[in-house]
Formats: C-alpha cells, sequence, structure tokens
C-alpha cells in the first residue's frame, strides 16, 4: 500500500517539489496551503507522516504542529525558513519530530522521513511484541507492555517519544548518556541532527515526574555529560 504524506506548504513552488520527490521514491502526497486546510486534513484523514511549513496564512505551523499532536501520534517533519534555535525548540516543544531548514536539498528531507516512518513502524512493533514488564522505582510505575506510566499512584499520559525515553534512562538506571547518545538511540537519526529536542523532552519528562522540577530527584543533570537516571 502507498505510503500517504501531507505537505501543509504555502509556496506553490516548493510544495510542488517535495511532492514531486516523494512522489519519484514511492509515496502519494496531498498538498495544501493553508493552516487550517492542513489541521483539517491531518485529523480526518489518514496519513503516515506530515511537513509543515511554520509560516502558513490562516493558522501558523506552530499552533498546527500543537493541534495535530493532541490528537495524533504521526511523525511531523517541519521545513521552514525559520533558522533561529529558539523556533527549533519551540517546534520541538509543541511535538515536531525533525527540522529542516530553508533551503533545503529534498533527498534530505525524503531520507528523514523515511528514517522517522522506519522509526514508527519498529515502535508499533514493539507496542505488540514487548514482554509484560513494569519498571517500579520510589513512587513510578512503568508499565512497558501497556505503555502506561503512574507517579504516585496517579496516571500520567505521555507522548511516544517521552515515553521511549522515560523507559530508556529507566531501564539503565546510575548511567550517564550525553544528549547526542540519547538523539541517536531514541530518535534513531545520526549525530549531524539537532539534539535540541532532547532537552525539550528532558523537561517535559521533569515536569510530569518530578515534585519539584527545578529539583529532579529521578533525572538528574551530570554538567558537561548528560543525563542520569538515579534510583
Amino acid at each position: 500500500m502507498t505510503t500517504r504524506i501531507l505537505i501543509i506548504e504555502d509556496e506553490t513552488t516548493i510544495a510542488q517539489l517535495e511532492r514531486d520527490y516523494f512522489e519519484l521514491n514511492g509515496f502519494f502526497a496531498d498538498l495544501c496551503h493553508t493552516g487550517n486546510e492542513g489541521l483539517h486534513l491531518a485529523l480526518n484523514e489518514d496519513y503516515s507522516l506530515i511537513v509543515v511549513d511554520l509560516q502558513l496564512p490562516g493558522m501558523n505551523g506552530f499552533e498546527l504542529c500543537r493541534q495535530i499532536r493532541k490528537n495524533k501520534e504521526v511523525p511531523i517533519l517541519i521545513v521552514s525558513a525559520k533558522n533561529e534555535e529558539i523556533d527549533k525548540i519551540r517546534a520541538f516543544n509543541l511535538g515536531a519530530d525533525d527540522y529542516i531548514t530553508k533551503p533545503f536539498s529534498p533527498s534530505e528531507l525524503v531520507a528523514r522521513a523515511k528514517a522517522h516512518l522506519m522509526r514508527y513502524k519498529r515502535l508499533m512493533g514493539k507496542q505488540e511484541t514487548v514482554q509484560n514488564a513494569e519498571i517500579h522505582i520510589r513512587g513510578l510505575v512503568i508499565d512497558k507492555s501497556a505503555r502506561r506510566v503512574y507517579v504516585r499512584n496517579q496516571e500520567v499520559v505521555f507522548t511516544t517519544r517521552e515515553f521511549n525515553l522515560l523507559e530508556f534512562l529507566a531501564s539503565h538506571p546510575n548511567r550517564v548518556f550525553s544528549k547526542n547518545e540519547l538523539f541517536e538511540r531514541i530518535w534513531g537519526m545520526d549525530s549531524s541532527g539537532d539534539i535540541a529536542t532532547v532537552t525539550v523532552h528532558v523537561r517535559k519528562l521533569r515536569e510530569k515526574l518530578e515534585l519539584d522540577s527545578s529539583n529532579p530527584q529521578y533525572i538528574e543533570t551530570v554538567w558537561g555529560a548528560g543525563y542520569r537516571f538515579s534510583v
């Protein structure tokens, strides 16, 4: 079955270029040019991956990303002329899986899309085959098979990436991992990718796990080295 991609891009030439490269690689791509139309399609159609520009008429790409992520777990790739680090961090914070700046290589865009699609398929497969196991650490329970987390007897909802990062760190207690190592293991991209998303996800985990996120008891920062899950 052909993989369906949604491209939300207001510049017609760029949108058509992206579609052409995806279709040359065996995908089927729908195009739309406004944020509102993109949100309607994203929520009502079945897409395997969504490519989003940030500067869109109607609803901007940041809000679009937030709305999609609230409702669906699908890879979201940002392609934007905005290249400031704060824009990348904001996009990751709202649920984007990757961020590519314009001008960009269409071949790289397709390669990154394939990598994220393969990653998501593996993760969904693991959900069906993982052994029934739980991690219990000081009021924290991670149910691997059900992919559910309980903090002080209350269930807390995590996104797919957040859960994968938490499970990985908790499965390797007291070991320090650099941001690059975590990025490579959880996102499956090489070290040339943007690791700002690791910092964003660690902050999100702390907000959901800790009584005081400014004084974390679970995920500790080891200055100059990375992060450690303390037991």
